[in-house]
């Protein structure tokens, strides 16, 4: 009866917290979540020190702009009193904690620009990124799997080399070198579009909403950075759909199908085109975060009033705040795309969990 009493005890114990230490960190996806944030706090701490480094203050730029506008010493220190949430004069290090403090309580900080907040910057631009990018992803992902299935069916043919030879060079030069070329030859040269009128993100006087006209302006204004975008990603896709396909065709039960005498347009949708788009789900992920991150050069280029352009007043003027808020959610955007691309390749293929799994053991 002791005996059976001392065993329900050692089994109501609770784990060691070893051992609940040790089973967290044997965990896959929490040992990823823990190294995003971690790379999340290492690119916070140092942005902020190298931005603090620089030569003048935020302060000190912000009274000099208001006395260039106008407005006397006085009236411009405080404002700026007002405006700021962190004294330039507190030491550097206490300044670090306080804005740690305040990114755990979702506050980025007050902009240079009178009365707005960096979430309320971030806002009013980041939008139109993520239209554009995302915009273009959907149109490079379809045209990549559907030249993929035809260049594994006519592997070895003229279009398959064709497509492979033409993909590979796109995909070879950086979208930002691309996008100068697509303005210097397609608008300057051969005049396929007007350049002056692409610019932005709408026309002037376009009332934004939900309507036809705003919309229809809004998708004319983003399809040069779109075109850019998916020329320089579609022939990724179509070599990955291709090889994947290939792989699938070698498949057991793509033979049995056969055998079976199905039809070719059931075995590629049903068997083939099913099954080989499963490993290129998580490189979805990877490729959205790339094309995300090198998306400030392009709309730069383009004159695209994405989030680049806020990123790049804000470093003219040397705006603190507003720098750190936007490279901290572009930063973020794209650790946790990387994340959930591993997760995601970790479910289509639990290999890779016992592996990493057995070396950390």
């Amino acid at each position: 009866m002791s005996t059976t009493a001392s065993g329900v005890e050692a089994a109501a114990k609770p784990e060691a917290p070893a051992g609940l230490a040790r089973r967290i960190w044997h965990n896959y996806v929490l040992r990823r979540v823990l190294r995003s944030l971690f790379v999340i706090w290492v690119v916070t701490t140092a942005m902020f020190f190298m931005l603090r480094l620089l030569p003048g203050n935020p302060v000190d730029t912000f009274i000099a702009q208001q006395i260039r506008g106008g407005s006397t010493y006085e009236s411009a220190a405080a404002t700026a009193a007002n405006l700021f949430t962190f004294d330039p004069e507190t030491p550097l290090i206490q300044q670090y904690f306080d804005y740690l403090w305040a990114l755990l309580h979702g506050d980025l900080g007050n902009s240079l620009d009178p009365g707005t907040t960096v979430m309320e910057q971030i806002a009013a631009s980041l939008p139109w990124t993520i239209f554009s990018v995302g915009y273009a992803l959907l149109i490079a992902i379809g045209l990549g799997l559907l030249l993929g299935l035809v260049m594994a069916y006519r592997r070895g043919g003229f279009l398959d080399h064709s497509i492979s030879m033409v993909g590979s060079t796109l995909h070879a030069i950086p979208n930002y070198l691309f996008a100068i070329i697509v303005v210097v030859f397609g608008g300057v040269q051969l005049g396929l579009f007007n350049v002056s009128e692409t610019r932005g993100t709408h026309t002037a006087g376009v009332e934004p909403g939900f309507n036809f006209t705003f919309i229809a302006d809004a998708f004319y204004h983003a399809s040069i950075p779109v075109t850019v975008y998916v020329l320089t990603t579609f022939g990724t896709w179509a070599l990955v759909m291709k090889a994947s396909t290939i792989t699938t065709l070698e498949e057991d039960y793509v033979t049995v199908a056969r055998a079976r005498g199905l039809s070719g347009r059931r075995i590629g949708t049903q068997y083939v085109g099913r099954n080989a788009v499963l490993p290129m789900v998580a490189q979805i992920a990877t490729q959205g975060g790339f094309v995300f991150g090198s998306a400030i050069f392009v709309e730069l280029i383009l004159k695209y009033d994405g989030v680049s352009a806020e990123l790049y007043a804000a470093v003219n003027d040397r705006d603190y705040a507003t720098v750190q808020g936007i490279l901290l959610i572009m930063t973020i955007v794209i650790v946790f795309a990387n994340l959930l691309a591993e997760i995601v390749n970790s479910m289509l293929d639990p290999r890779i969990r016992e592996s990493e799994s057995g070396a950390v053991g």
